[in-house]
């Protein structure tokens, strides 16, 4: 059995008296490529929130290769990258910019031009590098987001709707960085509302419904 990148036990999520997610055990594997399918507001965001460190869940506890995401944050983050659907950025900092940042927080600074230059490339945004990102258009933002993510290294990598904005060249590049990045054993999990999407990447497919998670 694969080693166990991400792990969350008796994880739950409300919002006053809505429990928005209910208990929830999963488990994410190294390799593993996984489509969480489910009708908007069945709780894929607020589970990709909690794994991801951006919200506290009411209750039960995530961990990142036996770190646990709250208690040892320091250890835990760095292994972790998460697109969410709408990504957000720092306003006085262009595009090339960000990407130096990331870099340099990661420490994997050396051949970051040669790196950024083919990821900035790839997505199309090696002419609008030095724009700053509320000129983009919504694509060209969760390419920027993806290109964030992919500057860095991580062992899970999260995904909220990464085909939702991006053109069909940009998704064909997205699936094959994420079919590569499975075969060099990341774990990787992603919401989508595209029923083929599972069977292009050949994933496997979990589903959630009123915050029940159901795992095949």
């Amino acid at each position: 059995m694969p080693e166990i990148h991400l792990q969350a036990r008796n994880l739950s999520c409300s919002y006053g008296e809505f429990q928005a997610l209910k208990p929830i055990d999963l488990a994410l594997h190294a390799g593993e490529l996984v489509v969480l399918a489910g009708p908007n507001g069945s709780g894929k965001t607020t589970l990709l929130a909690c794994l991801s460190g951006l919200l506290r869940p009411t209750t039960g506890e995530v961990s990142l290769e036996g770190f646990d995401l709250y208690r040892d944050e320091r250890q835990a983050l760095p292994r972790l990258a998460f697109v969410p659907d709408v990504p957000v950025f720092y306003p006085e900092l262009t595009a090339w910019e960000h990407l130096r940042v990331i870099a340099l927080a990661h420490r994997v600074s050396e051949g970051f031009e040669a790196r950024a230059r083919e990821l900035l490339g790839e997505f199309g945004l090696w002419e609008a590098r030095h724009l700053f990102p509320h000129a983009y258009s919504r694509g060209m933002r969760l390419k920027l987001a993806l290109a964030l993510a992919l500057i860095r290294p991580f062992s899970v990598l999260l995904l909220d709707e990464p085909t939702s904005a991006l053109d069909i060249e940009s998704t064909a590049i997205l699936y094959e960085k994420l079919l590569a990045l499975s075969t060099a054993q990341t774990a990787i999990l992603l919401t989508t509302h595209d029923p083929h999407l599972a069977g292009q990447l050949h994933a496997k497919t979990w589903s959630i419904h009123a915050g029940i998670l159901s795992i095949r």
